[in-house]
């Protein structure tokens, strides 16, 4: 048979031009938006954490009750290098500004999960992750009435001795991919994210 002049058509090799191109195409996209959807987990991630230190400050100004009838209590947050997937909420009870495990407060210890976790830890917060000084563990605490934070490091109680107080924290978390995130705390009481 004849082909007919003036049929109109894709030849094969056009078509697997046209699929190839779109097949990059897709790829990139795809590959692009595992990024950024890890971007936004982390992000996520620190929003968390600052949440969680925004609900310890709100519990240590306001009157909220630990245990049985302890009302004077101020709320803090442990962190610790060793445990890299989780954090702790807690009620100081006896007022040292450092965490034991029967102050925890539900529903501590809070778990990071996917793969993401604490990468460092800092007091004072310095400039940005990579001037801050590193330690390997951070308490910080909210006491009534003032929203002001007593950052305690390393073990070493700031409320006990008012001189080994820092003047801000940052906690680092990271992805698995290696990208970061973090959240400053300034004695103020000031909590960001950058």
């Amino acid at each position: 048979m004849m082909e007919a002049q003036g049929q109109k058509g894709f030849s094969l090799i056009e078509l697997l031009v046209v699929t190839g191109i779109l097949t990059i195409i897709t790829a990139l996209m795809l590959a692009n938006n595992n990024k950024f959807g890890g971007v936004i987990l982390l992000e996520n991630l620190a929003y968390d954490v600052a949440l969680s230190m925004r609900e310890a400050q709100v519990y240590g100004i306001s009157v909220r009750q630990f245990g049985s009838g302890n009302f004077d209590v101020g709320y803090g947050l442990h962190f610790d290098t060793v445990s890299t997937m989780s954090y702790s909420l807690f009620g100081d009870v006896d007022a040292d500004g450092l965490w034991s495990v029967d102050e925890e407060v539900s529903p501590s210890p809070y778990a990071i999960g996917r793969g993401y976790f604490i990468s460092k830890l800092c007091a004072p917060a310095g400039a940005d992750i990579d001037t801050c000084t590193s330690i390997t563990q951070l308490d910080i605490v909210f006491k009534r009435p003032e929203p002001d934070a007593y950052i305690s490091a390393d073990g070493v109680s700031g409320v006990l001795f008012p001189g080994s107080l820092h003047d801000s924290a940052r906690i680092v978390v990271a992805s698995p991919r290696g990208d970061e995130a973090s959240v400053v705390v300034e004695v103020t009481g000031q909590i960001s994210v950058e």
